[in-house]
């Protein structure tokens, strides 16, 4: 992108922006480690704590967030601004899903890419928002690279599993957003361990120890080691969220102590 697009797309983006207090991408270094149902279910908690959340699926070609959150309508385009749907009180929901036909794949170049999702940052008018939680696709392509590049003040969350393997995806992801000055609030371990339900014994389902060994190693902080539960995946596949549906649960309260962490480093920092 060179001077002249950079500039515009800041004055376009001025007054859609300008109501967001903080704006953070969630991303991963690989695929399947569970990074767009961390960025749902910290949305979700920071509603729970009377925040003003958007969420924005920028994952073009695997884009997940709308149904995972239960939306059910669709954005609408006012003079040539788009307003994004409201999935509950307090949330806003916007993703290119949301302008395609899910059961046709999107064959677009790098420069196509960038172009929609320019687009979709710059006319979408969020109102006030505490927060705003970006959903990247997996790895340093070209949508969280555009995505960094077009909205000013945004920080990263990197999801990780805690095997070995995932360290060298990981520290890719953190040299990238450390490259791009999206300063990273810190990681999260996702599927972390398990529990037994029967005796309650804490089971290390993957092995390794990922997330302290970056965060020892980049100094940043781990902000949660969210647990696993297969309730997760038929909840994602129903459109209904762990905040709601599991209230109570570890994991409910994993992602409340991770949206009280993420909120004591933003403002720490």
């Amino acid at each position: 992108m060179n001077r002249e697009d950079q500039k515009h797309d800041l004055e376009e983006q001025s007054e859609n922006l300008a109501g967001i207090t903080h704006r953070i991408l969630v991303m991963s270094g690989k695929g399947g480690v569970g990074k767009s149902t961390v960025a749902v279910n910290l949305a979700c908690a920071l509603v729970d704590e009377g925040f003003k959340v958007g969420v924005l699926d920028i994952d073009i070609h695997g884009p997940n967030v709308s149904k995972m959150i239960g939306q059910k309508k669709r954005p609408m385009v006012v003079e040539e601004q788009i307003l994004p749907a409201e999935v509950m009180p307090n949330m806003k929901s916007i993703s290119i899903a949301d302008f395609t036909d899910l059961d046709s794949p999107i064959v677009w170049r790098g420069p196509l890419k960038a172009n929609a999702i320019r687009q979709l940052v710059n006319q979408t008018s969020w109102g006030q928002l505490d927060f705003l939680i970006v959903d990247a696709p997996p790895g340093t392509g070209d949508e969280p690279l555009t995505v960094s590049q077009i909205i000013t003040g945004l920080r990263s969350i990197v999801v990780t599993t805690p095997q070995e393997v995932a360290k060298v995806d990981v520290i890719r992801a953190l040299n990238f957003v450390q490259k791009l000055g999206v300063a990273p609030i810190g990681l999260v371990e996702n599927m972390s361990h398990m529990k037994c339900p029967e005796c309650g014994k804490i089971i290390s389902l993957f092995g390794g120890n990922a997330g302290e060994d970056l965060s020892r190693s980049f100094s940043i902080p781990l902000l949660a080691r969210i647990p696993f539960d297969p309730q997760v995946a038929i909840l994602a596949d129903e459109g209904r969220t762990i905040s709601s549906y599991m209230r109570g649960s570890e994991l409910e309260k994993a992602y409340r102590s991770l949206s009280s962490r993420v909120q004591e480093e933003l403002m720490s920092q």
